[in-house]
């Protein structure tokens, strides 16, 4: 038997950290190659990370809450036979620096599990990723006085044994012992765990412990400023798209066009959508003729869809429309990708919007899914927004937002009638094209939503 350390990998996207939500396992469970262990934030989602190998947890080797460094070995597994799963010597760290295995070789270092069963491989998954550095690793806990440890933990080697109960020895005057979940519950209420009596066994501190000693009133959070100031760490999803927004407003000149027109000729086409059988599992909104009205005028002005390099001095025009939509999720914005949809009709890009927003309301968008993007749609509508100027998602020439759509007076026939009508705003990188382009693109996308049979001349 050898006792495995699993290190917070790189999910290929070349972070550098990231945030352990939730343990899916506890100490003493038997996990299987491929079984989750660990939910994770990183600076775009939320990611569960599968075991590269089969075996007994042994240790937890960082709490739910904290950022730890992409190479910081977050959990022990205690492995039977020689080598773990993924055919590295025993005693050893997983690390992605080693080869793939053949056919029949046990399970790739690299293995990520797809939230919906699929598997999705990326070598770089396991192991060291760009961007390592020295890890942060606390001293870890005493694994056979853990709760939930199975009577096998004694089966592990004498010298792995022996180590973590020096540890724990060591680290035991100066931090408390409590699993990772406890440790949250007590931060969450703000509980001093050294200030708890444990019960449990090996003086662990236990669920019934933090809750009994904050009956008691001596775990009552501490008593917020005079001023009523609150400080929130901006962390994750939150500060990628801070520092995105930062680095988007001082790289590229950015300049916003404005169009309010009438869309009733949409809305009644979105409410005979909604009545077809054909479209009965997928959401339709007039968001979904906007997106496919930006695919149809960025054929007809490809610069649009560019991106700037400046070191070539060079435009580059991408053969294909990768459309962003930006969705806003309880942990900040995110922009998901929608492949090729050019070659989407409109039934299948109403299926990959709405898989799309599902998925990242659920925190579950992959990020290979936020990566790649050609233009961006923003429904400020959604808010209850008329218009706003949206910023460009860093490394695109456009973003297109779309106001709420209302009935408001409106001179139709030359008579003031009700009518719905919304806001289009694009904003654009000057550098890349001028005003009599970006006012082409919007008229552009404005003619498909005030007459959708506009659509049938350009396909």
């Amino acid at each position: 038997m050898a006792l495995q350390q699993f290190r917070l990998p790189d999910v290929g996207e070349g972070l550098t950290e990231a945030e352990v939500v939730a343990w899916r396992v506890a100490v003493g469970d038997r996990v299987d190659v491929n079984a989750v262990l660990v939910e994770i934030e990183t600076a775009k989602s939320l990611v569960e990370l599968p075991s590269p190998f089969a075996g007994v947890v042994r240790e937890l080797l960082v709490d739910e809450g904290l950022t730890v460094e992409v190479g910081t070995p977050i959990v022990a597994v205690e492995v039977t036979g020689a080598q773990g799963s993924d055919g590295r010597a025993e005693g050893r760290d997983v690390d992605a620096s080693g080869p793939d295995h053949g056919p029949g070789g046990g399970a790739r270092g690299g293995d990520v599990v797809d939230p919906d069963g699929a598997d999705d491989r990326r070598d770089v998954l396991v192991g060291y990723g760009p961007g390592r550095r020295a890890s942060r690793r606390r001293p870890p806990a005493d694994a056979a006085g853990s709760p939930g440890t199975s009577p096998a933990a004694g089966d592990a080697g004498a010298g792995a044994e022996d180590g973590s109960a020096a540890a724990a020895q060591d680290g035991a005057s100066s931090r408390p012992l409590a699993t990772p979940p406890v440790r949250k519950l007590a931060r969450d209420r703000g509980v001093d765990l050294a200030e708890v009596v444990p019960s449990g066994p090996r003086g662990n501190v236990t669920r019934r412990d933090v809750l009994a000693h904050e009956e008691t009133g001596a775990g009552d959070a501490p008593a917020p400023a005079a001023d009523g100031e609150v400080r929130v760490p901006v962390r994750g999803v939150r500060r990628a798209m801070a520092e995105a927004m930062v680095r988007s407003t001082t790289e590229a000149p950015q300049a916003t066009l404005f169009h309010t027109l009438d869309v009733t000729r949409t809305v009644r086409l979105v409410q005979r959508l909604k009545q077809d059988t054909g479209f009965g599992d997928v959401r339709v909104s007039p968001l979904l003729v906007a997106a496919r009205a930006v695919v149809l005028a960025l054929a007809r002005t490809p610069e649009m869809g560019a991106r700037w390099d400046g070191a070539a001095g060079e435009l580059v025009v991408p053969g294909h429309v990768h459309l962003g939509i930006a969705a806003a999720t309880p942990r900040g914005l995110v922009v998901p990708v929608v492949r090729d949809a050019q070659a989407l009709g409109l039934h299948d890009l109403a299926a990959a919007i709405t898989e799309l927003a599902t998925t990242a309301r659920e925190g579950r968008t992959p990020p290979s899914a936020l990566t790649g993007g050609t233009f961006t749609v923003t429904n400020i509508g959604a808010l209850g927004i008329e218009s706003g100027a949206p910023i460009l998602n860093p490394g695109e020439t456009g973003i297109l937002g779309v106001g709420s759509v209302a009935r408001r007076p409106w001179v139709h026939r030359d008579r003031v009638r009700p009518r719905w009508t919304t806001t289009l705003s694009l904003t654009v990188d000057h550098r890349v094209v001028d005003g009599a382009q970006a006012g082409g693109f919007l008229a552009d996308v404005a003619a498909v939503l005030e007459r959708p049979s506009q659509a049938l001349v350009w396909s």
